[in-house]
């Protein structure tokens, strides 16, 4: 069967993808529950993020039903892996600093971080937090300042809040005036979304 694209459509998916950030991404690390992974792909989406990363190595991956992620995970790639250090390797290759949430004494308050370079945001799962596999690949930590009594936020909504700052950061740095995938990825992309 035949799907007929207008160029309306086309139009609209080409501004999106113009807009994808491929230098900023996230590192889903064994988040359990489906309804925080669907919450966190729709976040990605929303704020352009191009590709995403899932480290499952204890458990597996959360099926996603289409009605809680929106359809977000048909607009953002995802990357699976298995072990944490070739998921580090793989990232480090491509220049990426990686940065877990952490409530370590080492950590820094999210504003202090630079998004507008190469930056790969890890969030651990809802309990135990970030994988100690991971640990010696990360080059920093960071943290939500809060001012109440809960310690933290579901995962979901921190994810959305550092999205939000790397957004707040790479807009005014004129991150998404300029498309970051290559003319023929762009176009490529266009006419593989065109399908979905």
């Amino acid at each position: 069967m035949r799907i007929c694209i207008t160029e309306r459509r086309l139009d609209r998916i080409r501004d999106v993808l113009s807009r994808r950030q491929t230098d900023l991404t996230l590192v889903i690390n064994n988040i359990h529950d489906p309804h925080n992974v669907s919450a966190i792909l729709r976040s990605c989406d929303a704020f352009g993020i191009h590709r995403v990363h899932l480290l499952y190595t204890d458990t597996a991956f959360p099926a996603l039903g289409k009605k809680s992620s929106g359809s977000a995970k048909k607009w953002v790639e995802t990357v699976r892996h298995k072990e944490a250090a070739s998921l580090a390797a793989v990232l480090k290759s491509q220049g990426y600093t990686l940065v877990a949430t952490s409530f370590s004494e080492t950590a820094r308050p999210l504003t202090t971080w630079d998004f507008t370079g190469k930056i790969a945001v890890i969030l651990g799962n809802e309990h135990r937090g970030v994988d100690e596999d991971l640990a010696p690949h990360v080059d920093g930590a960071l943290y939500i300042p809060m001012q109440g009594m809960v310690q933290s936020l579901n995962v979901s909504v921190a994810a959305a809040i550092i999205l939000y700052e790397g957004f707040r950061q790479r807009h005014a740095a004129g991150c998404y005036d300029t498309p970051s995938l290559p003319a023929d990825e762009l176009e490529r992309l266009t006419q593989l979304w065109a399908q979905k």
